[in-house]
Formats: structure tokens, C-alpha cells, sequence
């Protein structure tokens, strides 16, 4: 059968028990932060398990699109290496909500398998719940009793916790379940090896019984209806069906292996010959061919990253993007090594992987525009290049230290060159752990652990924007303070309130009690506060706090964790901090604080930062994920995923979409709600990675949040902006008065950045569009002269203002094209000049060496050119002569060698200087023995390449 037919029998079956058939939900959950990837065909379902939602139908079944490659479910380690763990896979599953249980779960299982496929019931093994003491879990024996109905005991299993405790997460729904485990041993007496991770004996169909909600506390409580929730892997059961011990030994992978063979143009069994060799986990035989683990691996790997990337996920340094970047850098190593690929092919086959699959998921084809192969292989090729710049070296430091391992450490590589491979050569330490084990070594992980979080600690130091002093101050403030700060007035009308000083540190002396005197930094609590410690994205407020006796000029405000030194639970805190500008200021004392007026314009910008970033969903598609903001009183700055830059008709039509609800006057409102109740919300947006309280404040303009949770699945929702957000923000659209993009540009790959401003600033660049345009009306107008808006630094609406104003910015930019040339040519002209007098003076006091007059020197940085003008000068100026010049700049290095026709005669080349040097400053060269070019990205070693190339031309003339 082929893996499409059974795909469907499958669907058929259980709609034929009256399941209503769905559509797989997206890989990447972003409505569930509780999720890295959706890892099970149930995560669609949580909400009605958690009886906080409901379906049209109680009874449901579908293929469900899963990853498991992150978090409590992780299968990343074992692909490739055995034949049935994969990390993107396909999950047939069938569901009951409150209608049936175990007892028809389990019958249609049987009748599916055994009367529908005919596998042979004599091989079905089938295991059970039993019971756990330490939860207090009793044993499922309605389970094991409705088994022993239809098998022998000897083949119905009791099972721990691990592996028959089915739980989506650390948190959610869960229970116990029953597994049916298929036998392939030729004698089928593999009963022994169910549950051993033996590929002879593996599970087939998993059939959980949702009883159970795990609370972030860990406490398991007992939901209010019963549910069953199944789930089998597809290309196992492919597999089993088609009489293959491999899962890729059907068509489910034939097509894509027929894609990696064209590509790279190595067939399974045909090892290159420098290939290393390589032990697979799963067997002691040293000679397994690493073709064919590389093209499981392949294979895997660019399922995953192309139906993640479909969805929505991109490679970056955080989070989900992070395993995928691991992902797609442990594909680019087994290509490199094993598949003699030496350029980007991942991203060739993303279209034979979207012919072969988009049948099912028709998503692959139709998603971006209809131009999702392009969007993923173009995202691939990106990450590919980057990392192939780095990965041949991290491979050579990654030899020498396993060789060094080998001869000095009993086989240990050292945690240094493990992080030295993560820190400067982005290699994941599970892909160093993977490499080090094909070698049957060991890595220091403690030292590497080590390393890592002193390299955390600097990041974390350098991200806190504040001095040592400061960050004393506020801790020694936070520590001196007994009770909870009450913030809840920072969301109120007034900008002000009365409180008292609680507690009080001074930059003279942190641990005085003494009071702050004028001219003195300080940082204080008070009881309760007006003012917005920065958070969410939002900078905190400023303002002035005073007493009878002083002022304080309030430059920052953050939110500490205090845990009492006697005893009880942790509260938090809001630590003021600034300078005292008038008298003196004393703990205890009663004071007045007032926000400045700049949290007005802050405000402002907020609102219009969810007002954009639902105006980018809308213009460009639901791929956009926030991945950074920074609102102030002057501008908001918003990073998202997109992996190209914005058009200006999309730039003007986003301006558009948030000015066209400016003009509405829309309100703004906000409320404190359940977590889980508000992400049943289904257009609320949450930032993943973000670890949100059980209690969230969501906000939504021009819709009623009670509305929306009386009817969460209202597609009308998706007209409106709704988010978690705990920043302040305006009480209707209208007072941002007007928003304009002014920055669009690119901050990594794939992320994009924005950056908008409101009111005055907003209407005062429109002006000025208005008034050049107005200048314009008098200047001839034509369409050779490029686009130029940003040369003036100001914002023109499209959208008003007719095309002839191009003509003038073009103008404009050609003029200051000229001139940045004219620059440029002014400056080769200054640093050839000062090359020339550099070796004027070199040639003056150069050495003969075998009758050559030999130069090795550093010069001032200057265009390759003038170097090698510069060694024809002095060839024009000498007999016989070899010339070594090098250079560096921006941590780049170049290097240039030239030798006269004599020398050459000698066996003196140039080429092969460059390349005995070249590795000294961190990278390669070559050339003709003539003139040859080097270069590398170390500058510190210049001085030790120019001894080795004196030495090294010394020994071949002398």
C-alpha cells in the first residue's frame, strides 16, 4: 500500500464511526506559549480537555503535523541513527470529548489494525498503566482488563510512569494509556524487548486516557469530564504495513532520497574515501555506512525545517528558532562531511519535498502568497552560506582537538574547544557531542557549562544598561524595603500620587542610613507609585519625587524580587532611582511623585505599536511574529520576522491601516483575565518565549474583551488587535493623532525593523513631504532619477503625495552619490600616496638575499591595488626582488606577494608564500608564482606572519 492510501483509510475508518475529520493545526503553536512545537495530535484540543472550550462535534480524527525536537518530547538525537525516530512526523490520531472511552478506543484500535491492514494479531503486544505510590496513581485496570478480553496475558504488559503516563508538557492536560507494541522478531519472542528501544519491537498505536490536569504546580487534579486521545506514528505504521524494519524504506522518504542522490550526487553505499569513520549508537559494528545515516538525516531534517518554516518558525538564536538553526547546522555537517557538499543544497530540496507532500498539506504550496518554496528555500540558502563560511574550519579545530584528546586527555575532548566551536564557529554543543561520539570520545561538559554561563553573565551585565554603583543602589534600596510596592496606579488618569518613602540608599554610602544630600544619586521605594518600571518592551517613566525637605529627579524605575530574611514569601518591589537635585531627602518620610509629561507621548507610541504590529499581520501575512520592541517617548521600535524588506506600497498601505483607526477613535481597553482563558481568544497574540502569569492583563482596541470571551472563535475577532500587555497605554486611537513609518531595514537574518512615531512628530513630517511637494511643482519631473526619501530624512505618505517628488530626492541622490564618490577617490588617492612613501622608505634599507632585494612589511591600509602598484614599482626599481605587504583594518587582514622573474627562475613563488603565511592570520590565499593574494581575520599575527615569510624567503634565496 502506498503511504497515501493508508493515510487515508485511516480517515475513512473513523468516519465511519461517526469522527468528524480536521485539518492538521500549524507545527508552530503560536497561540500556546506553553508549547515550543505542536508535539501531539491533541495540542489542537487542550482547551476543551481543560473544559475551557468546545467543538461543534465530540468526536474527531485526523493526521497532525508534529515536531519533536525541543522540551520534554525531544527525538533530535536519535534520527539518523536508528530507523523510527524522526522529528517531524505525521500523528494519526482519533479523539473523544466526554463521548466514548477505553473500551471503544481500545475495540477500534483492534478492528482497524487487525481486520481493516490484516497485521497479524499474533505479533500485538498491548502494555498498561501500573500505578504510580508517589503521585498517587492506582494501577489502570479497566485497561488491562478489557486487553485480557482479547489477548493472552502473556502478551498484555504493566508499565511505569515513563512510558505509560502520557504528558503533553510540563503543565496540561494528561493520564494514563495503553500501548500497542507490534513484535518483528523472526520467531516473535520479543517480548522481553518491548519498551527497550529495540528496533525489532516498537510501538505502533499509543491510546491516552485524558483524566488528569498537571497545574503549575506540579499537582495533578482530576478534569471534569473524561476524554480519549490516540495517536500513531505514520511512517512506522507505513513501514509495518509494506513488510520494512525502516521507516524510510517506503515511499513516505523514497522521493526524497531520489532528490538527495540528484543533489549531491552520492548513492547510498559509496562512501567517499575521506570520509571518517563512524560507530552508530544502536549497533557495535564500527563499519556502518555514514551514507546512509546522512541520508536519513537529510531527509528528516529537511521535513522538519521546511513544514516549521511553512508555519510560521525561522531560525535564530532563541527559542524554537534555535532548534532549528541546530537542526538545519547538524543537516550541513553531514552534508559536508559525508555527502562532499560544499555549497547550500537544503535549500534545493524544499520544491521535491513540497512536490511530494503538498497533496496532503496543501499549506506547503499555498502558504506566503503562494510562494512558500521560494520563501523557505531562500531562508535555507541564507543560513546555509552563513554557517558553510565557518564550518570548515570548526571542523579542522574540532580534528585537532579530538586528536589532542586522543594523546593527552583518555579520549576527553576539552569543554574550551567545545565552547570555542559554539562561541565562534556556531557549531550547537549537541552537534560537537555528536561528532565527538562518532569518534568514541567524550566531551569536558562541566568545563563547557562553565564557560557557558560566565559568558551569560557578561551578557547578562552588558544588557542591564546600568553602572555597577547603580545596580548596587537599586539592590541595596530592594533589600532595605519590608513591604510589596502597590503599582496598580501607573494605569490610572493621574499621573501622580502621594505615598511614603520606605526605603532609601545613597551613592556616597549604600549602607548608611544617613539622608541623600543635593547632587547625590539615590534609589528609593516607596509604598505605593504612579510611575511604569520598564518592562514588556516599554521604558520606564521619569519625573520628580518630593518632600518637605528635598527633590529627587526620578531617572529610572525597575521591579525587584525581595525574599524577607526571617521568613515568608517573596514580594516585589518598585525601585526609583535618580538624583537628588534640591535639599536633602531621608527614608520615612512622606513624598508626592509625578510622572513626567513624556509618558503621554510613550502612550502613544504603545498604542500604536499593537496597532502596527496588527497592520504587518494584515499587509504581509500571519507569519509576522514580534521579535523585539523598544517604545519610548519619541518613537516605537518594532522587530518581526519577515525575510525581506518592505515594498513602499506595503510601507504606505501598513501606514494606512493604523492612521485609518487613529481617525475611527477607536477604544482601547484592557482587563485582567485567566491565561487560559484568554488564549481561547483566537486572534490574541503572545510573544513565545515570553513566560506569562496565571493572571495576564490582555488588551484589545475596538473590540470588548468580554465580548470576545464570551465568543472566542468569532472570526470577527481577527479585525482587531488583541494582545497580552501589561504597558500603559491611551484610552482611545484618536489621541496618537497621527502615526508614520520613518526606518524600515534589517537587523538579522530573517528579522526585519521598523521604527514609527505619533502625534506632532507624526503630522510634522507629513509637512514636510507637503512643502517639497509644493517646491516641486515648478522643477521638471522624470523617471530615470532613483527613489531618494531617505536623503532628506523625512517621511512622505505616498498615498498623498504625487510621484513627481521622487524627481527631486533623485536628484538629490545622485548629487550625493558624486560626491561619496568623489570622497572615495580622494581617499585612495591620500593612502596610495602614504603606501608609497611607506616603501620608498622600505626600499632604501631593504636586504639582499641571494642577490634579491627582499621587503617584509607592514603598510597603511589601502586599496589591494595600490599594494600591488606598489610591488611593480619596486620590481621597475630593482634587479631581483621579493616583496611581501600586508595590511589590516576592521579585523581584516590582507596580504600581497610579489617575486621578479628571477626569483621565480629560482623556485621562489609567490602563491606558495601566501599559502604558508596565510593560516597565521586565520585564513587562505593563493595565486600565480608571480603575484599571489592572502588575507585572514586575525590582526594580531601579523607580526608572527611577516617573521615566518622573512624566514621562509631567507631560507629559499639563501
Amino acid at each position: 500500500m502506498t503511504s497515501n492510501e493508508i493515510r487515508q483509510q485511516f480517515l475513512d475508518f473513523f468516519a465511519s464511526k461517526e469522527h468528524t475529520i480536521v485539518e492538521s493545526s500549524p507545527v508552530v503553536p503560536l497561540d500556546d506559549p506553553t508549547l515550543m512545537f505542536t508535539n501531539a495530535g491533541m495540542n489542537q484540543f487542550k482547551d476543551v480537555f481543560l473544559a475551557t472550550g468546545s467543538r461543534p462535534y465530540r468526536r474527531a480524527a485526523d493526521t497532525q503535523k508534529c515536531i519533536r525536537a525541543g522540551g520534554k518530547h525531544n527525538d533530535l538525537d536519535d534520527v539518523g541513527r536508528d530507523t523510527y525516530h524522526h522529528t517531524f512526523f505525521e500523528m494519526l490520531g482519533n479523539w473523544s470529548f466526554g463521548d466514548y472511552f477505553k473500551k471503544e478506543a481500545i475495540a477500534w484500535a483492534w478492528e482497524l489494525l487487525t481486520d481493516v491492514w490484516g497485521i497479524d494479531s499474533t505479533r500485538l503486544h498491548a502494555t498498561y498503566f501500573e500505578g504510580d505510590e508517589s503521585e498517587g496513581l492506582e494501577p489502570d485496570t479497566e485497561a488491562r482488563d478489557l486487553w485480557l478480553e482479547i489477548l493472552p496475558q502473556q502478551r498484555v504488559h504493566p508499565g511505569n510512569k515513563k512510558d505509560n503516563f502520557w504528558e503533553m508538557g510540563e503543565t496540561g492536560p494528561c493520564g494514563p494509556c495503553s500501548e500497542i507494541h507490534i513484535d518483528l522478531t523472526p520467531d516473535k519472542s520479543g517480548a522481553n524487548l518491548i519498551n527497550a528501544d529495540d528496533a525489532r519491537v516498537i510501538e505502533l498505536w499509543n491510546l491516552v486516557f485524558i483524566q488528569f490536569n498537571r497545574g503549575g504546580d506540579g499537582v495533578l487534579k482530576p478534569l471534569p469530564a473524561k476524554h480519549v486521545d490516540t495517536g500513531m506514528g505514520f511512517e512506522r505504521l507505513c513501514a509495518v504495513l509494506n513488510g520494512r524494519t525502516s521507516n524510510y524504506d517506503t515511499d513516505v522518504w523514497s522521493p526524497i532520497f531520489n532528490a538527495i542522490e540528484k543533489r549531491t550526487g552520492t548513492q547510498l553505499g559509496c562512501r567517499p574515501a575521506d570520509s571518517p569513520p563512524a560507530n552508530d549508537r544502536n549497533t557495535e559494528d564500527t563499519s556502518v555506512d555514514m551514507i546512509e545515516v546522512s541520508y536519513r538525516v537529510v531527509a528528516d531534517h529537511i521535513r522538519c525545517l521546511t513544514f516549521a518554516m511553512t508555519d510560521g518558525a525561522l531560525p535564530s538564536n532563541e527559542g524554537r528558532g534555535y532548534v532549528l538553526r541546530r537542526i538545519l547546522r547538524r543537516g550541513v555537517r553531514y552534508g559536508r562531511q559525508y555527502l562532499n557538499m560544499r555549497e547550500p543544497f537544503l535549500c534545493d530540496l524544499v520544491e521535491p519535498l513540497i512536490a511530494h507532500m503538498a497533496g496532503a498539506f496543501p499549506e506547503l504550496r499555498t502558504a506566503h502568497g503562494g510562494k512558500n518554496a521560494e520563501h523557505v528555500a531562500e531562508l535555507l540558502r541564507d543560513e546555509e552560506e552563513s554557517f558553510g563560511r565557518t564550518l570548515d574550519r570548526g571542523i579542522k579545530l574540532f580534528d585537532d582537538a579530538a586528536q589532542y584528546a586522543v594523546t593527552h586527555h583518555h579520549g576527553k575532548i576539552g569543554g574550551e574547544d567545545a565552547f570555542k566551536l559554539h562561541d565562534t564557529y556556531g557549531f550547537p554543543i549537541d552537534l560537537t557531542e555528536l561528532m565527538a561520539e562518532e569518534r568514541g570520545l567524550t566531551i569536558n561538559i562541566g568545563e563547557y557549562e562553565r564557560l557557558m554561563e560566565q559568558a551569560r553573565e557578561r551578557a547578562r551585565a552588558g544588557g542591564e544598561g546600568a553602572s555597577d554603583e547603580s545596580a548596587e543602589l537599586i539592590q541595596t534600596a530592594a533589600a532595605r524595603a519590608t513591604q510589596a510596592t502597590d503599582d496598580s496606579l501607573k494605569y490610572g488618569p493621574e499621573l501622580q500620587n502621594r505615598s511614603r518613602i520606605t526605603s532609601l540608599a545613597r551613592q556616597s554610602d549604600p549602607g548608611s542610613t544617613d539622608p541623600a544630600v543635593q547632587g547625590e544619586p539615590v534609589a528609593f521605594t516607596v509604598a505605593a507609585t504612579c510611575f511604569y518600571a520598564e518592562a514588556g518592551g516599554q521604558i520606564s517613566d521619569t519625573g520628580i519625587a518630593a518632600t518637605e525637605t528635598g527633590e529627587i529627579e526620578v531617572t529610572g524605575v525597575s521591579v525587584r524580587s525581595v525574599t524577607p530574611q526571617r521568613g515568608g514569601e517573596p514580594f516585589n518591589v518598585v525601585v526609583h532611582h535618580g538624583k537628588v537635585v534640591h535639599g536633602e531627602v531621608r527614608s520615612g518620610t512622606d513624598c508626592s511623585l509625578k510622572v513626567s509629561p513624556a509618558r503621554l507621548a510613550t502612550m502613544k507610541n504603545h498604542t500604536a505599536t499593537h496597532m502596527l504590529n496588527w497592520a504587518l499581520r494584515e499587509v504581509l501575512g500571519d507569519h509576522i511574529q514580534q521579535k523585539g520592541s523598544l517604545v519610548d517617548a519619541e518613537k516605537t521600535r518594532f522587530d518581526f520576522a519577515h525575510n525581506k524588506p518592505l515594498s513602499d506600497e506595503e510601507i504606505a498601505r501598513v501606514e494606512q491601516l493604523v492612521n485609518e483607526r487613529i481617525e475611527a477613535d477607536q477604544s482601547v481597553n484592557s482587563k485582567e483575565v485567566d491565561q487560559k482563558t484568554a488564549l481561547e481568544i483566537n486572534t490574541l497574540r503572545a510573544v513565545f518565549g515570553e513566560k506569562y502569569p496565571d493572571r495576564v492583563r490582555v488588551m484589545s482596541i475596538g473590540a470588548d474583551i468580554d465580548q470576545m470571551l464570551a465568543d472566542p472563535k468569532n472570526p470577527e475577532w481577527m479585525k482587531y488587535p488583541v494582545e497580552f500587555c501589561g504597558g500603559t497605554h491611551l484610552s482611545h486611537t484618536g489621541e496618537a493623532e497621527r502615526f508614520a513609518l520613518t526606518t524600515e531595514e534589517a537587523v538579522a537574518k530573517g528579522i526585519r525593523r521598523v521604527v514609527g512615531i505619533t502625534g506632532v512628530a507624526a503630522r510634522q513630517s507629513e509637512a514636510t513631504g507637503a512643502a517639497l511637494l509644493s517646491q516641486a511643482h515648478s522643477l521638471p519631473t522624470g523617471p530615470e532619477l532613483a527613489d531618494a526619501l531617505a536623503a532628506f530624512q523625512v517621511k512622505v505618505n505616498e498615498a498623498e503625495i504625487p510621484i513627481r517628488i521622487r524627481s527631486i530626492l533623485r536628484q538629490k541622490i545622485g548629487e550625493l552619490q558624486k560626491a561619496a564618490k568623489k570622497q572615495q577617490k580622494e581617499a585612495a588617492s591620500d593612502a596610495g600616496e602614504a603606501v608609497m612613501s611607506k616603501v620608498a622608505s622600505l626600499l632604501g634599507s631593504a636586504e639582499t638575499i641571494g642577490g634579491a632585494t627582499v621587503i617584509v612589511a607592514e603598510v597603511p591600509m589601502a586599496p589591494v591595488d595600490t599594494l600591488r602598484n606598489a610591488i611593480d614599482w619596486i620590481r621597475n626599481k630593482t634587479d631581483s626582488s621579493a616583496v611581501l605587504l600586508a595590511m589590516a583594518s576592521e579585523g581584516k587582514v590582507v596580504l600581497v606577494a610579489g617575486m621578479s622573474k628571477g626569483v621565480v627562475g629560482k623556485g621562489v613563488r609567490a602563491g606558495d608564500l601566501i599559502k604558508e603565511i596565510a593560516p597565521i592570520v586565520g585564513g587562505k590565499g593563493g595565486g600565480r608564482p608571480d603575484m599571489a593574494q592572502g588575507g585572514g581575520d586575525d590582526p594580531a599575527a601579523i607580526s608572527e606572519a611577516l617573521t615566518r615569510a622573512q624566514a621562509w624567503l631567507a631560507k629559499k634565496l639563501g
